[in-house]
Order: C-alpha cells, then structure tokens, then sequence
C-alpha cells in the first residue's frame, strides 16, 4: 500500500494539530475495552508511542509502507508493544484493537466538525492502521507460541525430576504420558545426573504411568539402552498387574532388564546389587 504525498502531508498535519485530541480521545476508548488492567498513565504512554509509530510512517521518506525499508523504527515500537502485551496476558484482539482505535478516533473528530477531512485521505489513513494492526497481531502471536513452548519445556523439566535415593543410586518418577519429547528430556536428565553423581544404578519408576503401550515401552527401552552406555544399570519399577497384563498381550519384550513391582523393592535390589547389606530389624514390640 503506498500513500501519495499529497495525501501524507495532509494526514500528518491532521493528526500534528490535533495531536492532543487524537490521544486523549484514543486513551480513554481504549481504557474502556482493558477495563483498568493498565494505569491511564502507561497506557497514555503507550497510545503515543503507537502514535509516533505512525507519524513516522506518514512523514518518513519513502512510500509510507510499514513493510518498507523506512518503516523500521514503527516496527520496532509495534513489535515491542505486542511482545510486551502477549507477556502481561493481552488478548490478540486487544492487542490489535490499540492500533485500530485510532481510526475511531479520526471519525468522531471528523463528525464532531473539528475537522474536515477528505474521504480518500481516511480510507489511506485506515489502509495503513491495518497494515500496523496485522503487523501488531502476527507479532503478538509469535510470542505467545515463543512463550507456550518455553513453559512447555519449563513443564516438561518440573515432570520429569531425577532424585538421588542412596549413594550410587538415582531414580526418575515418571508420571502421566511418556511421549517422545518428554522421553528425551527424560534421557538426557538422567544421562547428565548419571555422569554428575557418579551412580552405577538407575531406578525408572512408572508407577505414575497410566498405560504402556509399545510407543510407551520403546521410549523406555531406549532410556535404559543410553543409561547402560553410561555404565549404569537400569532396574525399572512400578509395573501393576493391568500394565503387566498389557505388556504380555502386546508381546512387549524387556530382555534381561531387572523389573520390580513398587520402588521400593527396586530400591533394595540396588542397595543389594552395590554391595549395600540390608538388615531388617525386629519389632520393637515384639517381646524379647
């Protein structure tokens, strides 16, 4: 979209001289759709640094475009509002709906005859908001997705804990679905503890595993293949009759991988294992 000069200097001397009109009306529309989650005051300051945006645009040298080689400094300020508003938890809609206002804004004053101006003019003015509102939403979405899979990664390191039970012995609690990029990250955090604490057994756990499916079982299989090139040995835990029931029938084979029902049978199967003597004590109620 380009705007013809003419047509620049008319918009730009427009909105210079209706300048505090423009923000003030274009700050309390959009107080009115965020509902006080701003302070007037930075959302005042805000609303004018998307007026700049703007203006730069109208009065850069160039064709106006936001896309254009001059419109770098508006997008720099529409990029940073919309990575700013999609962190505090903005809408998209709202987000883009700061930038459309202004053309709200531009209407009323034009109805309210404190200024005429021309039809082709507005409908270039509202060409290019859109342009900036587009511009501020595929911004705004990219965020967000940058933001979702950080948490996604943040989540999948809180879910997949690796926890030294005994000296030399480490052990992962898996809970809920095993799929494959949880599966690396299982990987790769219990290779690293392996090599940190020096530990010759590892403990996988799936108590917290609803079902074992042969997706479920392979992705198992392949942590404890890694941990035994580490030097370890694997001992997995936690294997109920229905998922026992559902290994057999899926012909799921573990080979000579040492399996125990609750962890901490596999707990003491290392202890042993390591050289560890286990000494079960006698009730001390038990009369002597």
């Amino acid at each position: 979209m380009k705007v013809d000069a003419e047509a620049r200097q008319r918009l730009t001397a427009f909105l210079g001289t209706h300048e505090e009109a423009v923000v003030q009306q274009w700050t309390e529309i959009a107080a009115r759709t965020l509902r006080g989650r701003l302070t007037n005051a930075e959302l005042a300051r805000q609303v004018r640094d998307v007026y700049g945006a703007l203006l730069a645009l109208l009065t850069a040298d160039g064709d106006g475009e936001l896309a254009g080689a001059h419109g770098g400094e508006s997008r720099a300020v529409l990029a940073e509002l919309s990575r700013d508003w999609a962190r505090q938890g903005f809408t998209p809609s709202e987000t883009a709906s700061l930038v459309f206002t202004v053309k709200e804004v531009v209407l009323n004053l034009t109805g309210a005859g404190e200024a005429e101006q021309p039809l082709k003019d507005f409908l270039l003015l509202s060409l290019l908001v859109d342009d900036m509102g587009l511009f501020t939403f595929e911004t705004y979405t990219k965020t967000r997705e940058s933001v979702i899979a950080d948490q996604t990664e943040q989540l999948l390191e809180l879910s997949t804990p690796v926890v030294k039970l005994w000296e030399g012995v480490v052990a992962v609690p898996l809970v809920g679905t095993l799929d494959s990029a949880r599966a690396q990250v299982v990987m790769e955090k219990l290779l690293q503890t392996l090599v940190d604490t020096g530990s010759g057994y590892a403990i996988v756990d799936i108590t917290g595993v609803p079902a074992v499916d042969t997706q479920v079982a392979q992705h198992i299989l392949k942590t404890v293949v890694a941990a035994r090139l580490m030097g370890a040995e694997c001992i997995i835990s936690g294997i109920r009759p229905q998922i026992a029931q559902t290994v057999v029938a899926l012909g799921i084979e573990f080979g000579d991988i040492v399996t125990k029902a609750n962890l901490a049978d596999a707990l003491l199967h290392a202890m042993r294992a390591s050289g560890v003597e286990v000494i079960r004590r006698a009730s001390r109620d038990k009369a002597v």
